[in-house]
């Protein structure tokens, strides 16, 4: 049996060549399709580096990914240094990469008004005895990245903490912001508490390159805009 202390680890080669590294310090999307395949190799064996030993695998079927999804586990087996939960591994990345070709694009809501943010919170805040706030984010596209409740209150107020908005606004690497919170009480009519938020979180935003798109109040019928009001 080989010696799994004398392979040669990704962890000995120079820190530049390192691929965790560069996937963490430049994203994943920075690496080669060798390098990719080497992280999921983690080591390689006496003779190559797990880099090179991805490339010799990929060298085998003339660089070509198809093909390396074709090849089964006793054929990855072949190769120094794979064994079977290499082999595994490999086989398992390449198939979810099928299923993630065939699967069904995420369908992400569209805010370009009042009206479509009004729809979007609807279902979350309508029959609500108590005050919620909520928040959409969205990309350069005006599509909904994510959207999440950020605090609940009693039945007159809930309190906004805008460091979780932003941290949640910064997480996504979002364009803009899209706040929502309901009165229960039927009246849309905004509070100063409600313009001291939109204020704030407006100011703080920018600060960020993020614009504040719009702050929606609503009832179970109605709602109010302070984008339509002219008031962001």
């Amino acid at each position: 049996m080989e010696d799994a202390g004398t392979r040669l680890r990704i962890k000995e080669l120079a820190q530049d060549d390192r691929p965790r590294e560069k996937a963490l310090l430049k994203g994943v999307s920075s690496l080669s399709d060798a390098e990719l395949i080497a992280i999921l190799l983690h080591s390689g064996n006496t003779e190559e580096t797990a880099v090179q030993l991805a490339q010799k695998i990929l060298k085998s079927v003339s660089n070509n990914l198809n093909a390396l999804g074709k090849l089964s586990i006793k054929e990855l087996m072949k190769f120094k240094g794979v064994g079977e939960a290499k082999a595994v591994t490999i086989s398992a990345a390449m198939e979810l990469g099928r299923r993630k070709r065939d699967a069904d694009p995420v369908k992400r809501d569209s805010i370009r008004s009042s009206r479509d943010a009004y729809l979007v919170f609807y279902p979350d805040l309508c029959d609500l005895k108590r005050e919620e706030l909520w928040v959409a984010l969205t990309n350069n596209a005006a599509r909904v990245i994510e959207k999440k409740k950020i605090s609940q209150g009693g039945i007159g107020e809930t309190s906004a903490d805008l460091r979780l908005i932003m941290k949640e606004a910064i997480d996504t690497t979002c364009h803009g912001i899209i706040v929502c919170h309901n009165h229960p009480s039927g009246n849309l009519q905004p509070s100063q508490h409600d313009d001291l938020l939109t204020s704030r979180l407006g100011s703080i935003a920018k600060l960020m390159n993020i614009q504040l798109l719009d702050h929606i109040i609503i009832s179970d019928k109605n709602y109010y805009s302070y984008a339509d009001e002219g008031r962001l």
